[in-house]
Order: structure tokens, then C-alpha cells, then sequence
């Protein structure tokens, strides 16, 4: 268990490190460069992944929570409220993100055209109903968690150390699987129906390429790399999405947690908000340009130091 420990913890900072750099830099090139729409996007989905990252169980608050003397049922609460909305936060803003760029890249006959030209203006709108939307939808994880009393009469299920989940009436707990599958369904939903139309898009844009420079192949555009950085976050969201699902459900369908199962999910749960900001830093050129910058100004401040 302690190796597992280790490789959580290793994947945990790793996310984090990646997703505050991420963030940095796309906060820099907002306020100095002319953004692009998804900029903003994907910079509130770079903050959401830390959070999401540092309260995902005991790896990284427990040492933290406990140095300030917080009552442990006030800290499974809120910790795990705010893992929660975090993680419907990430499936709804990779899900917008995937809808802005298929909006970008459409063209001039589309119907998502004329909404290319209010992309911040629905943004900001956009934002607000997420975030609210999430506040509230996962406000039921306040009265189904707290401290682990250590009294097996409660029938608890343990999903941390010093946390529990409380029994539920079945029916409750049908509702609230249904309701959370129906909305995640509609966002995946949504998701894979926008990445078939950019990808018709760039099938027919390569088409084009193709006939107009048959002996030679264009490089690929920045809206292009763009399209299939988000492309490939979607699937990878998707594949994470559906094995953590299926991890959880099986568990509180049966109310039962094996030792390792907690730290399994963990590792998947975390996958996605791991990899995101490492594909994204390594798929666009504003981000490495500003690293090769920022390493020749040292190098040739050193050299002539």
C-alpha cells in the first residue's frame, strides 16, 4: 500500500506542478497576447484540475487540516464537496471546451457560424450557469458524508481514512445515481458529437489540402493542432471517465470498498486532470515558444555573467 501511496502521490504533484505552469502561462498570454477563445477555457479548467487534484482524499489536506485543529466531519464535508463540484466543473468545461472550438473552426454556411462572433460574450454566461449548476447539483454530498465513527452499527462505508459515506435510503440513492449518470450522458453526449463534427471538418479541410497541393503537404494550421489537442482530451476524458464510473458505482450499488479499490479510483480519478495540462503544453506553440524565450534570455544572461 505504501508503494501505491507513492505512485499517488507522485501523480498528484505531477498534475499539480503541470496544471499551476499551465495555468501561469495561458494567464500570461491572456493579458499580454491576443488570446484565442478557448484561452480562458482552458485556463479555468488548468485552476479547477488543481483544486480538484489537491482535495482528492488524504494524500495532500490531511497534514495540512490537522495542523489548524479543524473537526474531521467539517473537514470530509467540505473536502469532499469541493472534490465533488471540482470534478462536475471538469466534465462541464472540457465539454464547453470541446463546443467553442467546434464553433471556431466551423465555417461560414454552418449554423454554429453566427455564434462565432459572440464566443465571449456566451462565455461569460456560460461560466456563470456551470459553476452555479455544480454549487448546487453536489450540495447533497454535505449530508451524506462525514467523519468515520468507527461504530460498524452505522453500517459506514469507508472511502478514506478518516471519511465515510452514510447509508441512504434506496431510493435516494437511485435518484442521485440517475440524475448524475443522465447529466453526465448528456455532456459526453455532447462531447462526442462535437468532436465527429470538427473531425468532419478537418477530413474536409484535409481534402482540400490534399487537392490543392498534391505534391506537397501544407503544415498544419494552429486552429488544426488546436482541434486535435481538444480531440485527444475528450477521448482521453471519455476512457478515464467511464473506468472511474464503473469503479464507483459497482461500490456503492454493493456498498462495499475493498482496501484497494479507493486508491485504484484514485489513480484513474486523477488521470485526466494529470495528462490534460501536459498535452496542452506540449501541442501549443505559444507555450513552447514562450520556454525557448524564457531559456535563451538565461542562457544569455548567464553567459554574460
Amino acid at each position: 500500500m505504501s508503494s501505491l501511496k507513492n505512485v499517488l502521490n507522485f501523480q498528484a504533484g505531477l498534475g499539480v506542478l503541470a496544471n499551476m505552469f499551465l495555468l501561469v502561462s495561458y494567464t500570461f498570454i491572456i493579458l499580454s497576447h491576443r488570446p484565442k477563445p478557448t484561452d480562458m477555457i482552458s485556463c479555468q479548467l488548468a485552476f479547477i484540475h488543481i483544486v480538484l487534484l489537491l482535495t482528492g482524499g488524504d494524500i495532500w489536506l490531511k497534514e495540512i487540516v490537522e495542523s489548524l485543529n479543524v473537526d474531521n466531519d467539517f473537514k470530509c464535508k467540505t473536502t469532499f464537496y469541493i472534490n465533488r463540484v471540482m470534478r462536475g466543473l471538469s466534465i462541464c468545461i472540457t465539454c464547453l471546451l470541446s463546443v467553442f472550438q467546434a464553433v471556431t473552426i466551423s465555417p461560414s454556411t454552418s449554423l454554429l457560424a453566427k455564434f462565432k462572433y459572440k464566443l465571449k460574450k456566451y462565455m461569460t454566461y456560460a461560466f456563470l450557469f456551470i459553476w452555479s449548476f455544480n454549487l448546487l447539483f453536489s450540495s447533497h454530498h454535505i449530508f451524506y458524508i462525514g467523519a468515520f465513527t468507527n461504530v460498524s452499527v452505522t453500517n459506514q462505508m469507508k472511502i478514506t481514512k478518516s471519511c465515510s459515506l452514510f447509508p441512504m435510503n434506496y431510493i435516494i440513492k437511485g435518484f442521485i445515481l440517475t440524475v448524475v449518470t443522465s447529466r453526465d450522458v448528456f455532456l459526453i453526449g455532447v462531447m462526442l458529437t462535437m468532436s465527429a463534427y470538427t473531425v468532419i471538418i478537418l477530413f474536409r479541410h484535409q481534402r482540400q489540402c490534399q487537392h490543392l497541393h498534391s505534391l506537397s503537404y501544407p503544415r498544419a494550421s494552429p486552429e488544426k493542432r488546436a482541434t486535435q489537442t481538444i480531440l485527444l482530451l475528450v477521448v482521453s476524458f471519455v476512457i478515464m471517465y467511464w473506468v472511474d464510473f464503473i469503479i464507483s458505482s459497482t461500490a456503492v450499488l454493493l456498498w462495499m470498498y475493498d482496501l484497494v479499490i479507493p486508491s485504484v479510483q484514485k489513480f484513474v480519478m486523477n488521470a485526466y486532470p494529470t495528462i490534460t495540462p501536459l498535452i496542452q503544453i506540449s501541442s501549443d506553440n505559444r507555450i513552447t515558444n514562450m520556454l525557448k524565450n524564457t531559456q535563451s534570455v538565461y542562457h544569455h544572461i548567464f553567459r554574460k555573467g
